[in-house]
């Protein structure tokens, strides 16, 4: 069988010869160059299954090679060999598309760590995860760009940051990408970081030992410990405390956690997939969550769409969900009538596939007849007729009378309707942007434009 062909690039001798050491004791076979266009040649003219190079090299640098490899062989995954504590540089080089990274002077059982990871990402699917894969359903044009996107994140290490309106499926998508990276065969560990008690945090996230605070009456290992070799999901980022933000901050960083109680840090090996349905961005602005982290947990970032931007996959999606409900309880369930698949299609989804479940399993229990009818799945009437814009709900429970198009253009027309309904938002909310905004179901920023736009002080 032939062995696994790592290309290493260092214009330094030494370092380069313990790299070539280090991989030829795991039985890899090992190409070496000292400059870009000596690794552009190997890679020509040799199989590579993992590149690993250096930062600063004579005629270039290693994120060059990165885009590279990326552009003509993206089946390579690369790593990038950085100086100790540059962290900006890292986070460039997985922009661009490496796999990880490792700081100077080199750990060793770190490398070796990583370039498993990478190889088990070039090889062949042997060792796969059993289980049956996350389905991510629908066939419309946005669902499949979602799916296309997974794959490319998988073949990162790097920190994801999802986000998504509640509802959309986030969780559903952090398994996906694990599933399909290099790490599948490790654990998944999903975390609510809403739904832990704050006194709690620390101890559930890095562990403790026994005795360390009243209460402790055995050691506890903790999510990263758990997680160690496999992916943390992070969901509802957003609602950590500050005090804990700094502590992630580091056992990110620092690839180590220390339990409550312990001297020592232990290293752990975990990548990080976050998400929220909160404006990350708009919270680090008001101090509610720091840069420094934001930074690092959104190395790359995914928006998950709403169900309403994907009707096409609606469908799909009741077919998926009627099924799973009929095999729950193991007994033939009705079917929804064309008029009630066409009510769903028309409605605006605030909750997403998760109301969308719901909906169905109340329409199951409603149902009097074979079919489900409109009026079993108890919709708002509000919110029925699609919509064309972002604020057409707030219009249709509104009490103002619609703008009069006589004498005006389109366009002058529309801003009126916009504008009408952006205030209502705002007096609902007692003229709280970050509130009016999710109500009205735009970003944080998007509604700062619109405001400067029409001129609404």
């Amino acid at each position: 069988m032939n062995r696994a062909c790592v290309l290493l690039v260092d214009d330094e001798p030494d370092i380069l010869h313990l790299l070539e050491l280090t991989l030829q004791q795991m039985d890899l076979e090992t190409v070496s160059a000292t400059t870009l266009n000596e690794a552009r040649d190997l890679l020509t003219s040799h199989h590579c299954d993992f590149c690993l190079t250096d930062m600063r090299l004579p005629d270039g640098d290693g994120i060059d090679l990165v885009r590279y490899i990326q552009e003509n062989s993206p089946h390579i995954p690369t790593a990038m060999i950085t100086a100790h504590g540059n962290v900006d540089i890292a986070v460039d080089a997985m922009k661009a598309g490496a796999f990880d990274f490792v700081s100077k002077p080199v750990n060793l059982k770190d490398l070796r760590k990583l370039v498993t990871h990478a190889l088990k990402l070039a090889g062949n699917n042997e060792g796969r995860n059993r289980k049956s894969p996350p389905k991510i359903i629908g066939d419309s044009r946005i669902t499949e760009q979602l799916r296309q996107t997974i794959v490319k994140l998988a073949r990162s290490q790097a920190p994801v940051q999802i986000t998504g309106e509640s509802g959309t499926g986030k969780e559903l998508v952090a398994r996906s990408i694990h599933w399909q990276s290099a790490r599948r065969d490790g654990p998944f560990i999903p975390v609510n970081c809403g739904a832990i008690p704050a006194e709690l945090i620390e101890s559930e996230f890095f562990g403790h030992r026994k005795g360390s605070f009243t209460g402790a009456s055995a050691n506890k290992e903790g999510l990263f410990k758990a997680a160690d070799g496999g992916t943390l999901f992070l969901d509802e980022i957003a609602d950590l405390p500050l005090t804990m933000q700094v502590k992630l901050l580091r056992a990110i960083q620092e690839k180590a956690i220390r339990p409550i109680g312990e001297e020592a840090e232990i290293s752990v090996d975990v990548r990080i997939i976050s998400a929220t349905h909160r404006d990350l961005d708009a919270m680090v602005k008001a101090g509610e969550f720091r840069q420094d982290l934001f930074y690092r947990i959104h190395v790359i970032g995914l928006t998950v769409p709403p169900l309403r931007q994907r009707r096409e996959d609606i469908p799909l999606l009741v077919n998926h969900f009627l099924q799973r409900l009929e095999q729950t309880s193991g007994n033939p369930l009705p079917r929804l009538s064309d008029s009630a698949l066409a009510a769903l299609e028309a409605y605006r989804f605030p909750g997403n596939i998760r109301e969308l479940e719901n909906i169905l399993e109340r329409a199951i229990a409603l149902a009097g007849g074979e079919d489900i009818q409109p009026e079993d799945m108890l919709l708002p009437e509000c919110s029925i007729e699609p919509a064309v814009t972002e604020i057409q709900p707030l219009r249709q429970a509104g009490t103002s009378p619609d703008p009069e198009l006589d004498n005006q253009n389109l366009e002058t027309y529309l801003e009126d309707l916009e504008k009408e309904a952006i205030i209502e938002a705002l007096e609902k909310t007692r003229w709280n942007k970050t509130e009016a905004a999710k109500l009205l179901g735009i970003s944080f920023r998007a509604i700062r434009y619109r405001l400067k736009k029409l001129g609404i002080d």
